[in-house]
Order: C-alpha cells, then sequence, then structure tokens
C-alpha cells in the first residue's frame, strides 16, 4: 500500500503495560550486560562522558518545561554513539578467540595494550553499514589489532568511507541499500571465515548484536548519572534504523526510572518504518526501502530480532517523520534557537526533536501521552558532523524559521 511520505504515522502500542523493565527481557539484554560494558569502556583511552545539553529555549517554544540533548557528536573523536558499539564487539571476539588459543582466561587490558597481536594481526573483523557502525568497527580493529572489511551501499558518501579507511579497513561498496551490503556481507564472511561484526541480529546470529547492544547503554548510564531525581524526563524519543539503540536505551532507562512512568516514543523515517510496520503486524516484518532518506543511519528495512522483542514490550508509541524538516532542525541546532547552546547534530540527531514537532499538532496524542507544560523530554544526539561536507552543505543553505 502506497502511503504518504511527507507526513508522520502513529501508532500508539497495546503490548506496552509496564513501567518497569519486563524480568523475561533480561534474556535479550540484561543490566548485567550493561555493567560489564560500562566498566570496560571506561577504562578505554580517550574515554570521557559526553555532554547533556538543556535546551530550554527550544522547550518553551513547544509549550513544555524543558529537552534534554545527550551530545554524542565528540564520542572518541569518531562523531556518533556508534563508537561504543561496534569496537566493544571486536574486542569481545578478538578476547574469544584469545583463550581458544591459548586455552586460559584473557583479561580486557592485555588486549588494550595489544599484548595478543600476534595471534589476533590475521583475524578478520566485518561488517554492512552506513558509516557510522562500520568506523566504530574499524577503529576497533585498528585500536585492539586486527583486519577489518567493510561493506557500504551506493549511497554511502565518500567521506563516510574515507573516515573508515583512516583506520586502515578495506571498503567494498554494493550497489543496491544497506540490506543489499549486509547480504553481500554475510555470503563472503561466511566464504572467507571471517567474523561479522553487526548491530543488525538474526536467526543463528545473537551473539555480537548483544555486545554491541549492551556498548550503547554506557551512554544511557551517563545520563542517568547526569540526572537528578528531580529533573528525570517525562518522555524520551528513541530514533531507529534496525532498534538496537533504542533497544539499549530501554534497557538502562526502564530498569533505572520504570516506576516513574515514562513515556518511550520510537522514531523512524517514512522511507525505511520497518519498526512501526512490525509492531502493527505484531511480529517483525520486512520493509522494502524505495528510497533513501536522508537520515541515512536510520535506512534499515528488517528489524533486529534482539531489538523487537525488548521494542515490541517497552515503546509507548511508535511514530515515523519526513525528512522535510532536518535540514532546518540541523542549522537551529548549530546555531542555538534564541540562545541555547548551539550543537553539531547530524541528521540522525535531529529525528527526535522533528519528531517532537510533528507529534506537537497531534493534539489527540498530546493528550494520550500527556505532553504539557510540565514535560521534560530526552533527545539522543546520536551523530555529528560524520561527513563534514555534507554537514557544511546543509548547515550554510536557507534560512531558520522560529517555532
Amino acid at each position: 500500500m502506497n502511503k504518504d511520505t511527507s507526513r508522520s504515522r502513529f501508532y500508539l502500542n497495546p503490548k506496552k503495560s509496564n513501567r518497569d523493565y519486563p524480568s523475561f527481557l533480561n534474556e535479550f539484554l540484561s543490566m548485567k550486560d550493561a555493567e560489564e560494558a560500562y566498566n570496560e569502556i571506561t577504562e578505554w583511552q580517550k574515554y570521557a562522558p559526553t555532554s547533556l545539553v538543556p535546551l530550554k529555549n527550544m522547550a518553551a517554544s513547544l509549550g513544555i518545561e524543558n529537552i534534554y540533548y545527550k551530545d554524542e557528536s565528540k564520542r572518541f573523536n569518531l562523531g556518533s554513539f556508534k563508537a561504543l558499539g561496534g569496537a566493544y564487539g571486536v574486542m569481545q571476539y578478538l578476547k574469544k578467540k584469545i583463550q581458544e588459543k591459548i586455552s586460559s582466561d584473557v583479561s580486557t587490558k592485555d588486549i588494550r595494550c595489544k599484548k595478543y597481536v600476534d595471534l589476533t594481526q590475521d583475524l578478520v573483523v566485518t561488517t554492512a553499514t552506513d558509516g557510522n557502525h562500520g568506523r566504530s568497527v574499524a577503529y576497533g580493529a585498528s585500536l585492539f589489532g586486527c583486519k577489518c572489511r567493510i561493506f557500504i551501499h551506493s549511497e554511502v558518501s565518500v567521506g563516510r568511507k574515507r573516515a573508515m579507511e583512516k583506520f586502515g579497513a578495506e571498503v567494498i561498496r554494493v550497489k543496491g541499500n544497506y540490506d543489499d551490503s549486509l547480504k553481500e556481507c554475510i555470503n563472503e564472511a561466511n566464504k572467507n571465515n571471517w567474523q561479522i561484526i553487526s548491530d543488525t541480529s538474526y536467526q543463528g546470529y545473537m551473539e555480537y548484536p548483544r555486545f554491541i547492544m549492551a556498548g550503547y547503554t554506557v551512554l544511557a548510564r551517563e545520563i542517568v548519572n547526569q540526572l537528578s531525581k528531580k529533573t528525570l524526563p517525562t518522555h524520551i524519543f528513541l530514533q531507529a534504523g534496525v532498534g538496537g539503540f533504542a533497544a539499549a536505551m530501554c534497557t538502562i532507562f526502564l530498569n533505572e526510572w520504570g516506576g516513574e512512568n515514562i513515556k518511550i516514543i520510537v522514531v523512524e523515517p517514512n522511507y525505511a518504518p520497518c519498526l512501526i510496520e512490525s509492531a502493527i503486524d505484531g511480529e517483525p516484518k520486512v520493509f522494502d526501502i524505495k528510497k533513501e532518506t536522508i537520515m541515512t543511519g536510520l535506512s534499515c528495512g528488517e528489524p533486529s530480532i534482539l531489538a523487537w522483542e525488548i521494542l515490541s514490550e517497552c515503546t509507548d508509541l511508535f511514530m515515523t517523520i519526513s525528512d522535510d524538516k532536518i535540514p532546518e532542525l540541523m542549522r537551529i541546532m548549530a546555531n542555538g534557537y534564541e540562545n541555547d547552546i548551539g550543537v553539531e547534530a547530524g541528521e540522525c540527531s535531529v529525528s527526535g526533536l522533528a519528531a517532537l514537532v510533528a507529534l506537537k499538532d497531534n493534539k489527540c496524542l498530546v493528550n494520550k501521552l500527556d505532553i504539557n507544560d510540565k514535560s521534560r523530554v530526552l533527545l539522543i544526539g546520536t551523530e555529528g558532523a560524520t561527513d563534514p561536507d555534507i554537514y557544511e552543505s546543509i548547515i550554510q543553505n536557507s534560512q531558520i524559521r522560529k517555532y
């Protein structure tokens, strides 16, 4: 069925009943997984918590109390939250292979110091990516000492390709979209005995997506540490491609804040709505992407199975947004709205803000979700200028209007 891609779509989740994180979801991602990732990643060189920026003036213009914006543009100098996931997955793979070879436990500190590089230097990790995840995998391979092959699709920019090659990865471009590049990655990995480090889980492949999701939870843990009881969000907007990031955030926030009745809104592009389509059908559904969204990191046609299990239980509202407002909102964030702090926000980073703006026009849903002048909204700025040329071309173009 053809759908109007200029208008947002909404689906209230009838499965959402618990305020807390249901215990059976620990099978897919647990607080133990999150704790292990936090303890490891916070020991990495150059680790530092990223900023949580208040956007009081933007909030006032939208009739709510406050907006908190988690700025991931400086994460490990890679420009994206993805730096937390792919590299952590690479480390876990190398740890497993080293332990198999020496028949003994291995400390991650020794891996960070490349003590076993003679055992890892010929191992190959691989993934398919729109850019940011591949950059993290390439970073992890360079950091911990192995080879890397990255598969990208037709629409991935030259700038993002070069960012991966900077870490020594071999980058292979495949015709088609992300799902086509993933299929090619799987085929080549099976033929050559390479290890896939993907954030997309599917039948027979769950271990490394779980590690990657655990890595993502580090930023959620930081947010928990950055907010006091009196300033907790009432609504959290989470952008989604395959859903791994959104599911990881739910794991932390609903475990830590579940009793607070916080509303979770999952946001996708109109051009790649695999999660809302899955929610409507009640099971994971593949969506055939016909056109690429400007939010390239969210251009995914098939949900991660692990992520779907969590999101189908924890999401209050699934919704989609058009590409139309993304460039303008990027410019607003860069300049700072009426004296708010300016932030380098990439295309995917403003998807939550675009969703909030779109949702405010739907009075029925605003009432159902209790969005009012006491609301505090949490947005995750998942990326900065991951392709500086594209970012600058957007920022330097057109005018800014008030909301």
